[in-house]
């Protein structure tokens, strides 16, 4: 494990140092990743300056789910960036992904260094500063308990998107293709975890309670913190989910991951 843990980190610092080469570059990188998605909240803000709230829900309440989804996904998607499908698609059909199996280190430590996009940082500030806005707009009784849950949830939704990464990219050792099915549930399973999830069709929402359980990773958190009443009549533990629910989609993917290894055949390339 300490030898895995070591070559992760010498290959991401190579990847750091590459990408700093050309440090104009980076930093216009990182300011458009922060400027795309500071414009899509401006936008959901101008809505709410026409319809003051989003079922029941206030800008600053909407911003917390905003912010916080945004904080957790940017982070994912730059230490898992290496696992985003499309990708991991490409290392299996150049045949790249078969050099990684030659080498006597795990092939997820391997992965995960393979790519480390540091211009996330970009959309991991907006959204630390939307969360930070949001928590000046909306009250608030902070416990000790609330002020530790806070990372804790974010961690768990580190957890849960990394997961479908590896799950997406897992996929790619059948199809060797990756499928767009996958970022329905990342990059739009984000965007969906933005806003209250009682707006959502019935359907929608049974999906994402009860075969992914996307509801209990941002939605009933926030119905913790902000002190909001359950209107799915959840038992009253379900805001705490959210570490665990991240913990086992990871154990999941990973199982997964392996089993696909297990039957992995070259392309060839």
């Amino acid at each position: 494990m300490r030898f895995s843990w070591n070559i992760y980190r010498r290959l991401v610092g190579v990847q750091i140092r590459g990408q700093m080469q050309y440090r104009l570059s980076f930093f216009m990188d990182l300011l458009g990743t922060a400027l795309i998605t500071t414009l899509t909240f401006v936008s959901l803000a101008l809505v709410f300056q026409r319809f003051q709230d989003l079922g029941g829900w206030t800008l600053g309440e909407v911003a917390f789910l905003y912010g916080l989804v945004e904080t957790a996904f940017g982070l994912m998607d730059m230490f898992f960036s290496g696992f985003d499908p499309p990708f991991f698609g490409r290392l299996v059909r150049q045949g790249a992904f078969d050099q990684l199996l030659l080498r006597p280190v795990s092939t997820v430590a391997q992965v995960l260094g393979a790519r480390f996009v540091a211009r996330r940082l970009g959309r991991i500030v907006q959204g630390v500063i939307i969360l930070a806005i949001a928590l000046s707009w909306v009250e608030i009784n902070w416990t000790l308990g609330k002020a530790l849950y806070l990372p804790m949830v974010a961690a768990g939704q580190v957890l849960f998107f990394g997961g479908l990464f590896i799950v997406g990219s897992a996929i790619t050792f059948w199809t060797v293709e990756s499928i767009e099915v996958v970022n329905i549930f990342t990059y739009g399973g984000s965007e969906m975890m933005s806003y209250p999830m009682h707006i959502y069709p019935d359907w929608m929402r049974r999906f994402f309670t009860f075969v992914l359980p996307a509801i209990l990773m941002n939605y009933y958190p926030a119905l913790y913190f902000l002190d909001k009443p359950d209107p799915f009549g959840l038992p009253a533990w379900a805001p705490f989910l959210a570490p665990p629910v991240g913990l086992g989609v990871m154990a999941l993917a990973l199982a997964f991951w392996r089993f696909g290894l297990r039957h992995y055949q070259s392309t060839g390339s």
